[in-house]
């Protein structure tokens, strides 16, 4: 059941269909994936067409030189598929060589983070196991936007322009993304012919044409001519992978799903469950009490994400005893009531920018979708005359020896980028997520409760203000927070931004099915996000 007992300030109210929903952040992807939805095809078809038109439309976010992961529920089997389509470090790349280059951290831009695209991979997978639609008809869209011109959200064109320095240092980047030497206005047409060739290739001659065709050798020559070390080898060996989710369960036969690592889903699903031993209706939701318990939670989560998850094809993660009770109530009992405290990670026994996007259809097939470059506009290079952007996932290694995140030939790096799920007693009931970097699991964790503790429909559930944990005891609150509720917690040690200070605290879609198999869509308030349905 969905409730209004909850009112937050909005402008837009939950769009409902019965035949299916699509929930992002741009209205022409949107509109794009519904359109797929309405020609016939399923939840997955429309998923992969809405993903490549903010490929064309968003490319400050997302494209496809970087990485994807999804959550697919396919109705006939009852069952929630995890798909992994994030791609490795070259072959030639060691955390050795880095640090030999003078680097404390790892760099963010040129090629050294260039790590594999893996995203049109996890593309392929999905349609070739549960699509119905052609690449050609899915791509059909994205390529008349790239070809012939779209107009540049407001959004989307501060964050353009906030990429200019990064876009300018590099020759192609600079012609590609900054026609006259400058990043596009908001409501000016902007065009990527280069970029519509490469898709219209793909669509064409299919997905090898990206990985072992002349695409792949431009962004190969492209990467190795900025310092990495990304061969086409290493692009033609690339494989995405399916995945058995994780999850932890909640109350009233509700589950939290999410990706396993490499991915920080992890997190939220750590702290959903320190969360689960509050009595989080009794503190009050908006509460003093209530931030503090969840901002603890997303702390100690962080410490041990940070601690332990890396590529378990080359690391060992104990997730079962990181997820046990007896390891959570252990967590749990280092919250105090009364003071912040300073995460360390704990000792479990063994047992940047993003695109979100959810669609359901009206058998009853849900996906919950995210890809991203990371940073804005990723590594800052653009491959040869593809109008490819290529993404800086390798930033997130670790170059700390021994660490289970140490960068390693092969080895995928920490990713930022989760999709979520709920099933409620066994069957799919949310398809939700909120990208923006080390936000998500805090927005999974607070969107989550507010859907499942708190029951609010989808746009409230958006709507709600939202914290965010920066580092030890450091907390940025957004404004709608009150000054009464910023006292109490400042009192007990937490250390808050100034109130107003600029800050991105996700942006968040959700679809709920309810029982009679009526579709309630969310879209983030904070960003362009749009909920489109029939």
């Amino acid at each position: 059941m969905i409730y209004e007992s909850f009112s937050f300030p909005s402008r837009r109210s939950n769009v409902i269909g019965r035949n299916g929903v699509v929930a992002t952040s741009q209205p022409l992807a949107a509109q794009w994936g519904l359109n797929v939805l309405q020609m016939g095809g399923n939840a997955v078809d429309a998923a992969v067409a809405t993903v490549a038109a903010l490929c064309v439309v968003e490319p400050t976010s997302t494209g496809i030189g970087g990485d994807a992961f999804a959550l697919i529920w396919l109705a006939d089997e009852g069952k929630l598929y995890g798909l992994n389509a994030s791609g490795p470090a070259p072959m030639g790349l060691t955390a050795e060589f880095v640090r030999e280059q003078g680097h404390d951290t790892f760099p963010a831009l040129g090629g050294l983070p260039v790590t594999v695209p893996g995203s049109l991979r996890g593309w392929q997978m999905a349609l070739e196991r549960f699509g119905t639609m052609g690449l050609d008809t899915l791509l059909s869209r994205p390529i008349a936007y790239a070809r012939d011109g779209f107009p540049i959200s407001q959004r989307i064109a501060r964050g353009w322009a906030r990429s200019t320095e990064k876009m300018s240092a590099h020759p192609d980047s600079k012609r590609v993304w900054l026609p006259n030497g400058r990043a596009p206005q908001p409501a000016e047409i902007f065009r990527n012919p280069e970029f519509a060739r490469t898709l219209q290739t793909i669509a064409d001659e299919g997905y090898d044409a990206f990985y072992r065709g002349d695409i792949g050798r431009q962004i190969a020559e492209c990467v190795q001519a900025a310092g990495g070390f990304l061969t086409q080898a290493d692009l033609a060996a690339y494989q995405a992978e399916w995945v058995e989710p994780i999850s932890v369960a909640w109350k009233n036969g509700y589950e939290f799903h999410e990706i396993p690592p490499n991915g920080q889903g992890l997190t939220a699903l750590l702290a959903l469950n320190i969360a689960r031993g509050f009595d989080l209706p009794a503190l009050g939701y908006g509460t003093a009490d209530y931030y503090h318990a969840l901002i603890e939670a997303i702390k100690l989560a962080f410490a041990d994400a940070h601690a332990t998850i890396a590529d378990p094809r080359q690391a060992d993660i104990p997730l079962s005893g990181l997820l046990s009770d007896s390891y959570t109530q252990q967590r749990q009992s280092l919250i105090s009531n009364h003071q912040a405290l300073t995460p360390t990670p704990g000792r479990p026994q063994q047992h940047g920018d993003t695109v979100y996007l959810t669609v359901a259809d009206g058998d009853g097939n849900m996906v919950s979708w995210i890809q991203s470059l990371y940073m804005g506009f990723g590594s800052g290079l653009t491959a040869g005359t593809t109008g490819v952007q290529l993404q800086n996932r390798g930033a997130n290694f670790s170059l700390e020896p021994g660490h289970p995140n140490e960068a390693a030939l092969g080895k995928r790096p920490f990713h930022t980028i989760i999709p979520g799920f709920i099933t409620k007693n066994g069957r799919a009931w949310s398809s939700f997520g909120v990208m923006g970097g080390f936000m998500q699991p805090q927005g999974h964790l607070q969107v989550g409760l507010n859907l499942v503790e708190f029951a609010m429909d989808p746009q409230t559930a958006l709507d709600a203000p939202r914290f965010q944990w920066l580092r030890e005891k450091e907390v940025a609150l957004e404004a709608a927070i009150s000054d009464d509720i910023r006292a109490a917690l400042a009192s007990r040690g937490h250390q808050l931004t100034p109130k107003g200070q600029p800050m991105h605290y996700g942006g968040g879609q959700v679809i709920v099915r309810n029982a009679d198999g009526v579709l309630i869509g969310g879209s983030e308030p904070r960003n362009d996000g749009t909920a489109v349905g029939w």
